[in-house]
């Protein structure tokens, strides 16, 4: 999305799903990234978020450790000593892209502290030339800058959920199908109108 703002993000390599953790995706999160998703999808969506991160913004969330043979897409990150660990993500939204667009996903989004980054959280020296203009942004400014719509959506979830380190009770979804786009919620009751 050229001079766009959005998260660090991408597509589950199949590598991901043979990716060992130092430490394991919650059971609760486990559970609800498998609600629609084929097999054992939930580890491969937390292994992919975390390389993505990785490859985007140059941070780690992962802990001291070694491979014994890291796929080829997660070598640069292994080289770095750690070994993902998936227990700080915290699984806070569903989207699906709008019908209409040349390519569409089925994106997951997950939160976490920074404080759980193996890295300097202001150093992204390490991040692929995939992004540019990495930066935090405080959530009370975010709004000023160049948003996609489900971006802001998102942050608005987040903003709710930044303060509280428990699994949300629901999660929000934004479901677009060829007929209708549909915010539901998972494990929750539906919205009200």
């Amino acid at each position: 999305m050229p001079n766009k703002f959005v998260f660090p993000g991408g597509a589950v390599d199949p590598e991901d799903s043979q990716v060992p953790f130092a430490d394991p995706l919650s059971p609760i999160c486990v559970s609800r990234l498998a609600d629609g998703a084929p097999g054992d999808r939930a580890t491969a969506l937390a292994a992919a978020a975390i390389r993505e991160l990785w490859e985007e913004t140059g941070q780690i969330l992962g802990r001291p450790g070694t491979w014994d043979a890291p796929p080829e897409n997660w070598r640069d990150f292994a080289a770095h000593g750690h070994l993902p660990s998936a227990a700080p993500l915290q699984f806070v939204f569903r989207a699906i892209t709008p019908p209409g667009r040349p390519r569409r996903f089925d994106a997951r989004f997950f939160l976490l502290d920074a404080d759980d980054l193996a890295s300097d959280p202001d150093d992204f020296s390490a991040a692929s030339d995939e992004l540019a203009h990495l930066q935090w942004i405080a959530l009370d400014k975010v709004r000023s800058f160049d948003l996609p719509f489900i971006t802001e959506v998102v942050l608005a979830e987040v903003a709710a959920r930044a303060a509280d380190p428990r699994p949300p009770a629901s999660i929000p979804f934004f479901r677009n199908n060829d007929e209708e786009s549909l915010f539901l919620r998972l494990y929750g009751q539906p919205l009200p109108d």
